[in-house]
Order: structure tokens, then sequence, then C-alpha cells
């Protein structure tokens, strides 16, 4: 365990980037200044923030602060669970096999296809007509 009582980590996804600090606590999750129950409508995001925390068995060791910007909501789940599980490693080096073999540490580089001239959208062709 390093000697500093705050972690950080970068988590990014699509367009969403967020700064991940876990500070010893108990387990209280904030994002953007608001609880993370009032921020996330939806459970599925909730559960998906919270998994890097399940997988290393430190849901109640760490409150996690987090400022998060850019994209959607799902987006910027995934920002904050690659956030945490990067912030994570940086506590305790022993974390990382279980968080590499669940997948966590993967930057997810899927992005939006840019426009093409010529079409009316990444690959929408006009409409066909053939007189």
């Amino acid at each position: 365990m390093a000697k500093t009582d705050k972690f950080y980590g970068t988590g990014r996804r699509k367009s969403s980037v967020a700064r991940v600090y876990l500070v010893p606590g108990s387990g209280k999750i904030t994002i953007n200044k608001r609880d993370i129950d009032e921020y996330f409508g939806l459970e599925t995001l909730k559960v998906i923030v919270r998994q890097p925390l399940v997988a290393t068995e430190s849901e109640g060791k760490y409150d996690v602060l987090v400022n998060v910007k850019g994209g959607g909501y799902t987006g910027q789940a995934g920002a904050i669970r690659h956030g945490i599980a990067r912030a994570l490693i940086e506590a305790d080096q022993e974390y990382r096999p279980t968080l590499k073999s669940e997948g966590f540490l993967t930057r997810d580089p899927r992005m939006k296809e840019r426009k093409k001239y010529g079409l009316k959208a990444a690959r929408r062709a006009p409409q066909f007509s053939k007189r």
C-alpha cells in the first residue's frame, strides 16, 4: 500500500473522460458532487461503476470521488469504471491480475465513425433511384 491517502486514475470511453480519486473511507461514490443514485437513473449503470470494487473486494474500503465530462450516461459509466480500476492499481498493485482478467483495464477504443463526402452519414448513402 502506498503512503499517500489519495489515489488517482483517469478513465476514458468514447468521448467521456473521468477523473477518479479514491480516498480511504466508507464506500460512498460521488459523481460531479452528486451521489451515484442521484446521478445515474439506471441500476445497470450503477452496477457497471461498482464492478472493479466488487471484483477486488474493496467496496467498503474507499470513498470514490469522480469528475466526469463528455459523452452520454453509458459512456460516462464506462469511463468511471476504467478510472476506478486504474486508481485501485495505484492503491494496491496486487489487484492488477484480477482487474486485467475481468477486462477493466482495457480502454474501449470504439468511436463514432466520421461522415464521408457523397454520403448522408458515415455509411448512409442517398436513396437510389433507377430513373
